[in-house]
């Protein structure tokens, strides 16, 4: 599994609450929410006729596996109580080949996702700021 909400961890931006604010994790509603847009996201990179490749041979279980970590360090990187136990960006992707144009596909499934959603403009800014931040561990091949 490649691509997902993983693509958050470590943003010093999203950890707790931003001047006064509530956490990001809660402006986007929470856990339920964070596993609803999860769900979607994954699903629509699962069935790209170009990103599907990524998820080929994952058991049902591997599945639950990506899911929940996923899940997880969505949640931790957005301030949310979650503890993220996974690899780090680099080490989870590296050998995957992921290319520029994957990752370009894999983000407006993102916002696309972000947009069923009705994600505010600002909380899906500081959602893309922040997989931005982390493109340089994750795409293998620049195009």
């Amino acid at each position: 599994m490649v691509l997902a909400f993983s693509v958050l961890s470590s943003t010093p931006a999203m950890n707790g609450p931003l001047q006064g604010k509530d956490s990001l994790y809660k402006r986007l509603g929470g856990y339920d929410a964070l596993a609803a847009v999860t769900d979607d996201f994954i699903g629509r990179l699962a069935s790209d006729k170009q990103l599907g490749r990524f998820f080929v041979g994952l058991s049902n279980d591997s599945k639950g596996k990506v899911r929940q970590l996923v899940i997880d360090q969505l949640c931790a990187a957005t301030g949310g109580p979650c503890i993220y136990l996974g690899r780090d960006m680099k080490t989870a992707h590296k050998g995957l080949g992921i290319s520029e144009s994957d990752w370009d596909i894999a983000v407006k499934h993102l916002l696309a996702t972000l947009d069923k959603f009705k994600v505010p403009a600002q909380e899906k800014s500081e959602v893309v700021t922040a997989l931005s931040g982390l493109k340089k561990d994750i795409v293998e091949k620049m195009e």
